[in-house]
């Protein structure tokens, strides 16, 4: 799509906007990729390394979900002051801070060897993450403009299915084949493979980011100011919000509502999909791994797909709605098949494709009604409450598991809140996030 400006707004009307589009994506979008899909991996290890580290650290379901619960309690308690933090001293020194210190937090588990120092490092990792997450979504929406968002936000979150699809193999793998190499179990090796790349790529985004488009030296002035019009635009449409005043926009609370109903369901799949798999007789390590894979692909191919049919529309919340309704009947369809792994592995795949891609859509809501220093705030208030879901979920489901032998009853109210979740978008969004997202030139 070849966008023109007005005459007088002093920009080269020649410019494709899709050719600059493009150019910003493929400067910033592999680095970012890498980082999140390491940030998504260490989820990903903490689900594989559940028996061996029961075993060794005497660990009960309901300790693990616990200890597996306090990385979200960290990284809730710091995540809006780690996004304002953001805007204030800028993304690129604060994401590289943010991947240094939660990938050496995460390398330190190899030191654990008691229940309460599980606990004390996964609160402390979940403390050094804060702000990754919604500091790269609020940090994309100062290069794209919103009729470009639902793809871009589609390629950041590729990462999460890319953990799933590269990262469970590689996890099973690791616990097949390193287990005892050099005095390390493998669950140790596992985190030591998820924290110290983080330390590198820390250091590659200090040199590789910048903070905003005006610093990009390696974009044209002209196209510069195409896309600084666009966005420019934008943020006048929306209106300018304090940091404190986006906090208490009620638009942003139900966001964060919706967003803890569909982080309980991506939390049931993350931490208990390998343990479904290995209870219904999935295999080896390594095979249950490739198993567990099935999911992410099939939200991965959902996710791009999703991304630009919703781009092309500009129907955000319909789009969410139905994925997460995807995922209710996954959830259902997993209760009802957990002793067979063939049905098994058949419904986490409906379901890892609605909830795995309800994730990058529901992120071009937040932008539709915040901007600036409200968009830093507004999004990590967001995300915040949505991880909150981090603690309910993976409690709630050992609890159930350890009181009935089963986690069916957990994957039934879970597919019941994903129920929740559609009603609630397609009925109770405000005007401005119901509107459509189209590209309207100048």
């Amino acid at each position: 799509m070849t966008v023109t400006t007005a005459p007088d707004a002093g920009l080269d009307t020649t410019i494709s906007e899709q050719q600059v589009i493009s150019k910003i994506g493929w400067r910033l979008m592999p680095l970012i990729i890498v980082c999140y899909f390491f940030a998504f991996f260490d989820r990903v290890n903490i689900s594989f390394a559940k028996a061996p580290l029961q075993a060794d650290l005497g660990l009960s379901n309901t300790a693990y979900g616990f200890g597996a619960s306090l990385f979200v309690v960290g990284y809730v308690l710091l995540e809006v002051p780690s996004n304002m933090l953001l805007y204030r001293f800028g993304a690129r020194r604060w994401i590289a801070r943010i991947m240094i210190s939660w990938g050496l937090a995460t390398a330190a588990m190899v030191f654990v060897r008691t229940e309460w120092q599980f606990y004390a490092l996964r609160f402390v990792i979940g403390a050094m993450e804060a702000g990754f997450a919604p500091g790269i979504l609020y940090y994309l929406t100062l290069w794209f403009p919103k009729s470009h968002r639902g793809r871009m936000t589609s390629v950041f979150f590729l990462a999460t299915a890319f953990s799933g699809i590269i990262g469970a193999p590689i996890s099973g793998l690791i616990l097949n084949y390193m287990s005892g190499l050099h005095g390390l179990a493998g669950w140790q090796w596992l985190f030591l493979a998820g924290g110290l790349p983080c330390v590198v790529l820390g250091l590659v985004v200090l040199l590789r980011f910048d903070d905003s488009i005006e610093h990009a030296k390696w974009l044209r002035s002209d196209e510069r100011r195409l896309i600084s019009a666009q966005l420019d635009r934008q943020k006048s449409e929306i209106g300018e919000r304090s940091a404190w005043q986006a906090l208490l926009m009620p638009g942003v609370l139900l966001l964060g509502f919706i967003y803890f109903l569909i982080q309980i369901a991506s939390y049931g799949l993350n931490f208990w999909a390998p343990d479904l798999i290995k209870t219904a007789g999935g295999g080896s390590a390594s095979a249950i791994g490739f198993l567990t894979a099935i999911p992410y692909i099939c939200g991965a191919i959902c996710m791009l797909i999703v991304g630009r049919l919703s781009d092309a529309s500009g129907e955000r919340p319909k789009f969410v709605a139905g994925l997460v309704l995807a995922a209710a009947f996954g959830f259902f369809a997993t209760g009802i098949f957990e002793k067979n792994v063939a049905f098994l592995v058949g419904a986490l795949a409906v379901l890892g494709g609605g909830v795995v891609a309800s994730i990058p859509t529901f992120w071009t809501l937040p932008p539709k009604i915040l901007t600036g220093a409200g968009a830093a705030s507004g999004i990590a208030l967001i995300n915040t409450l949505g991880q909150l879901g981090g603690i309910v979920s993976p409690v709630m489901v050992g609890s159930v598991k350890d009181l009935t032998g089963s986690t069916t009853p957990a994957l039934y109210v879970i597919a019941g809140l994903c129920v929740l979740c559609a009603v609630l978008l397609l009925t109770a969004l405000p005007r401005e996030l119901r509107s459509k997202d189209f590209h309207k030139p100048r």
